[in-house]
Protein backbone atom coordinates (compact mmCIF):
# COMPACT_ATOMS: atom_id res chain seq x y z
CA UNK A 1 0.00 0.00 0.00
CA UNK A 2 1.47 3.72 -1.07
CA UNK A 3 2.02 6.17 1.56
CA UNK A 4 1.70 9.85 1.59
CA UNK A 5 5.20 9.72 3.81
CA UNK A 6 6.71 8.19 0.88
CA UNK A 7 9.33 10.91 -1.05
CA UNK A 8 7.99 9.14 -4.32
CA UNK A 9 4.03 8.91 -3.44
CA UNK A 10 4.04 12.66 -2.31
CA UNK A 11 5.62 13.90 -5.14
CA UNK A 12 3.46 12.25 -7.37
CA UNK A 13 0.21 13.12 -5.52
CA UNK A 14 0.88 16.69 -5.97
CA UNK A 15 1.81 16.45 -9.63
CA UNK A 16 -1.67 14.58 -10.28
CA UNK A 17 -3.39 17.47 -8.17
CA UNK A 18 -1.57 20.05 -10.38
CA UNK A 19 -3.35 18.63 -13.32
CA UNK A 20 -6.67 19.31 -12.33
CA UNK A 21 -8.28 22.42 -13.90
CA UNK A 22 -11.55 23.88 -12.89
CA UNK A 23 -13.27 22.23 -15.78
CA UNK A 24 -12.09 18.99 -14.25
CA UNK A 25 -15.20 16.95 -14.12
CA UNK A 26 -16.16 14.04 -11.67
CA UNK A 27 -16.56 10.45 -13.20
CA UNK A 28 -18.70 9.62 -10.19
CA UNK A 29 -20.52 11.50 -7.49
CA UNK A 30 -22.52 14.79 -6.82
CA UNK A 31 -19.15 16.97 -5.93
CA UNK A 32 -17.48 18.95 -8.52
CA UNK A 33 -14.09 19.42 -8.23
CA UNK A 34 -13.39 23.02 -6.28
CA UNK A 35 -15.65 20.78 -4.04
CA UNK A 36 -13.93 17.83 -4.10
CA UNK A 37 -10.76 19.85 -3.02
CA UNK A 38 -12.41 21.39 0.55
CA UNK A 39 -13.72 17.95 1.24
CA UNK A 40 -10.25 16.52 1.09
CA UNK A 41 -8.90 19.57 3.18
CA UNK A 42 -11.47 18.82 5.92
CA UNK A 43 -9.95 15.49 5.68
CA UNK A 44 -6.38 16.21 7.12
CA UNK A 45 -7.90 18.39 9.60
CA UNK A 46 -8.33 15.09 11.35
CA UNK A 47 -4.94 13.68 11.55
CA UNK A 48 -3.48 17.05 11.73
CA UNK A 49 -5.95 18.29 14.69
CA UNK A 50 -3.90 19.92 18.18
CA UNK A 51 -7.14 18.70 20.10
CA UNK A 52 -9.12 15.60 20.37
CA UNK A 53 -11.93 15.24 18.38
CA UNK A 54 -15.34 14.13 19.53
CA UNK A 55 -15.58 10.53 19.04
CA UNK A 56 -18.75 9.30 16.66
CA UNK A 57 -21.46 7.05 18.46
CA UNK A 58 -22.03 5.21 15.55
CA UNK A 59 -18.30 4.68 15.35
CA UNK A 60 -17.35 2.94 18.01
CA UNK A 61 -20.71 0.39 17.00
CA UNK A 62 -19.16 -0.13 13.90
CA UNK A 63 -16.09 1.82 12.88
CA UNK A 64 -13.52 -0.81 13.66
CA UNK A 65 -15.68 -3.34 10.85
CA UNK A 66 -14.50 -0.85 8.03
CA UNK A 67 -10.93 1.01 9.37
CA UNK A 68 -8.84 -1.88 7.49
CA UNK A 69 -10.63 -0.96 4.38
CA UNK A 70 -9.31 2.93 5.00
CA UNK A 71 -5.53 1.59 4.10
CA UNK A 72 -5.71 -2.01 2.66
CA UNK A 73 -4.49 -2.25 -1.56
CA UNK A 74 -8.43 -2.81 -2.34
CA UNK A 75 -9.74 0.30 -4.23
CA UNK A 76 -12.52 1.96 -2.55
CA UNK A 77 -16.02 2.19 -4.48
CA UNK A 78 -17.12 4.95 -6.35
CA UNK A 79 -20.08 6.83 -4.49
CA UNK A 80 -19.32 5.93 -1.27
CA UNK A 81 -21.50 7.69 1.30
CA UNK A 82 -19.69 11.08 3.16
CA UNK A 83 -20.00 11.58 6.77
CA UNK A 84 -22.24 14.24 7.04
CA UNK A 85 -18.95 16.23 9.26
CA UNK A 86 -17.40 16.07 5.68
CA UNK A 87 -19.91 17.32 2.71
CA UNK A 88 -19.35 20.32 1.17
CA UNK A 89 -22.40 21.44 -0.77
CA UNK A 90 -21.63 25.32 -1.07
CA UNK A 91 -19.73 26.76 -4.31
CA UNK A 92 -15.94 26.78 -3.26
CA UNK A 93 -13.06 28.83 -5.24
CA UNK A 94 -10.86 26.52 -7.68
CA UNK A 95 -7.71 28.03 -7.15
CA UNK A 96 -7.78 28.89 -3.43
CA UNK A 97 -9.10 25.10 -2.32
CA UNK A 98 -6.35 23.87 -4.29
CA UNK A 99 -3.51 26.08 -2.61
CA UNK A 100 -5.24 25.36 0.79
CA UNK A 101 -5.19 21.38 -0.21
CA UNK A 102 -1.48 21.45 -1.38
CA UNK A 103 -0.36 23.19 2.10
CA UNK A 104 -2.38 20.39 4.20
CA UNK A 105 -0.61 18.04 1.97
CA UNK A 106 3.22 19.49 2.69
CA UNK A 107 2.26 20.01 6.15
CA UNK A 108 1.36 16.08 6.14
CA UNK A 109 4.46 15.08 4.72
CA UNK A 110 6.81 16.94 6.57
CA UNK A 111 5.46 16.18 9.88
CA UNK A 112 6.46 12.75 9.08
CA UNK A 113 4.86 9.92 10.62
CA UNK A 114 5.58 10.95 14.28
CA UNK A 115 4.33 14.13 14.08
CA UNK A 116 0.42 13.41 12.97
CA UNK A 117 -2.20 11.56 14.31
CA UNK A 118 -2.38 11.99 17.96
CA UNK A 119 -5.03 11.61 18.70
CA UNK A 120 -7.83 8.86 17.27
CA UNK A 121 -10.04 9.21 14.11
CA UNK A 122 -13.26 10.03 15.25
CA UNK A 123 -15.25 7.34 13.72
CA UNK A 124 -12.26 4.76 13.17
CA UNK A 125 -10.40 5.19 16.84
CA UNK A 126 -6.46 4.88 16.76
CA UNK A 127 -3.97 4.48 13.74
CA UNK A 128 -0.80 4.04 13.59
CA UNK A 129 1.46 6.11 11.73
CA UNK A 130 1.84 3.70 9.03
CA UNK A 131 -1.69 3.59 8.98
CA UNK A 132 -2.34 7.55 9.00
CA UNK A 133 0.02 7.69 5.71
CA UNK A 134 -1.89 4.64 3.92
CA UNK A 135 -5.25 6.03 4.74
CA UNK A 136 -4.35 9.91 3.75
CA UNK A 137 -3.19 8.67 0.45
CA UNK A 138 -5.62 6.22 -0.35
CA UNK A 139 -8.50 8.80 0.53
CA UNK A 140 -6.63 11.80 -2.44
CA UNK A 141 -6.39 8.45 -4.81
CA UNK A 142 -10.05 7.75 -4.53
CA UNK A 143 -10.76 11.40 -5.30
CA UNK A 144 -8.08 12.47 -8.01
CA UNK A 145 -9.22 9.42 -10.01
CA UNK A 146 -12.86 10.32 -9.32
CA UNK A 147 -11.59 13.28 -11.47
CA UNK A 148 -9.74 11.47 -14.22
CA UNK A 149 -6.21 12.24 -13.14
Amino acid sequence: MESLFDVTTYNHVKERLNNLAPESKAKWGKMNVSQMLTHCQRIFHVPLSEKKLRPSFLGKLLGWAFKEKLYNDERWKNNLPTSPDFRIEHDCDFDKEKETLTSLIDKFYNAGPTGVGKYPHPFFGKFTPPQWGQSMYKHLDHHLRQFGV
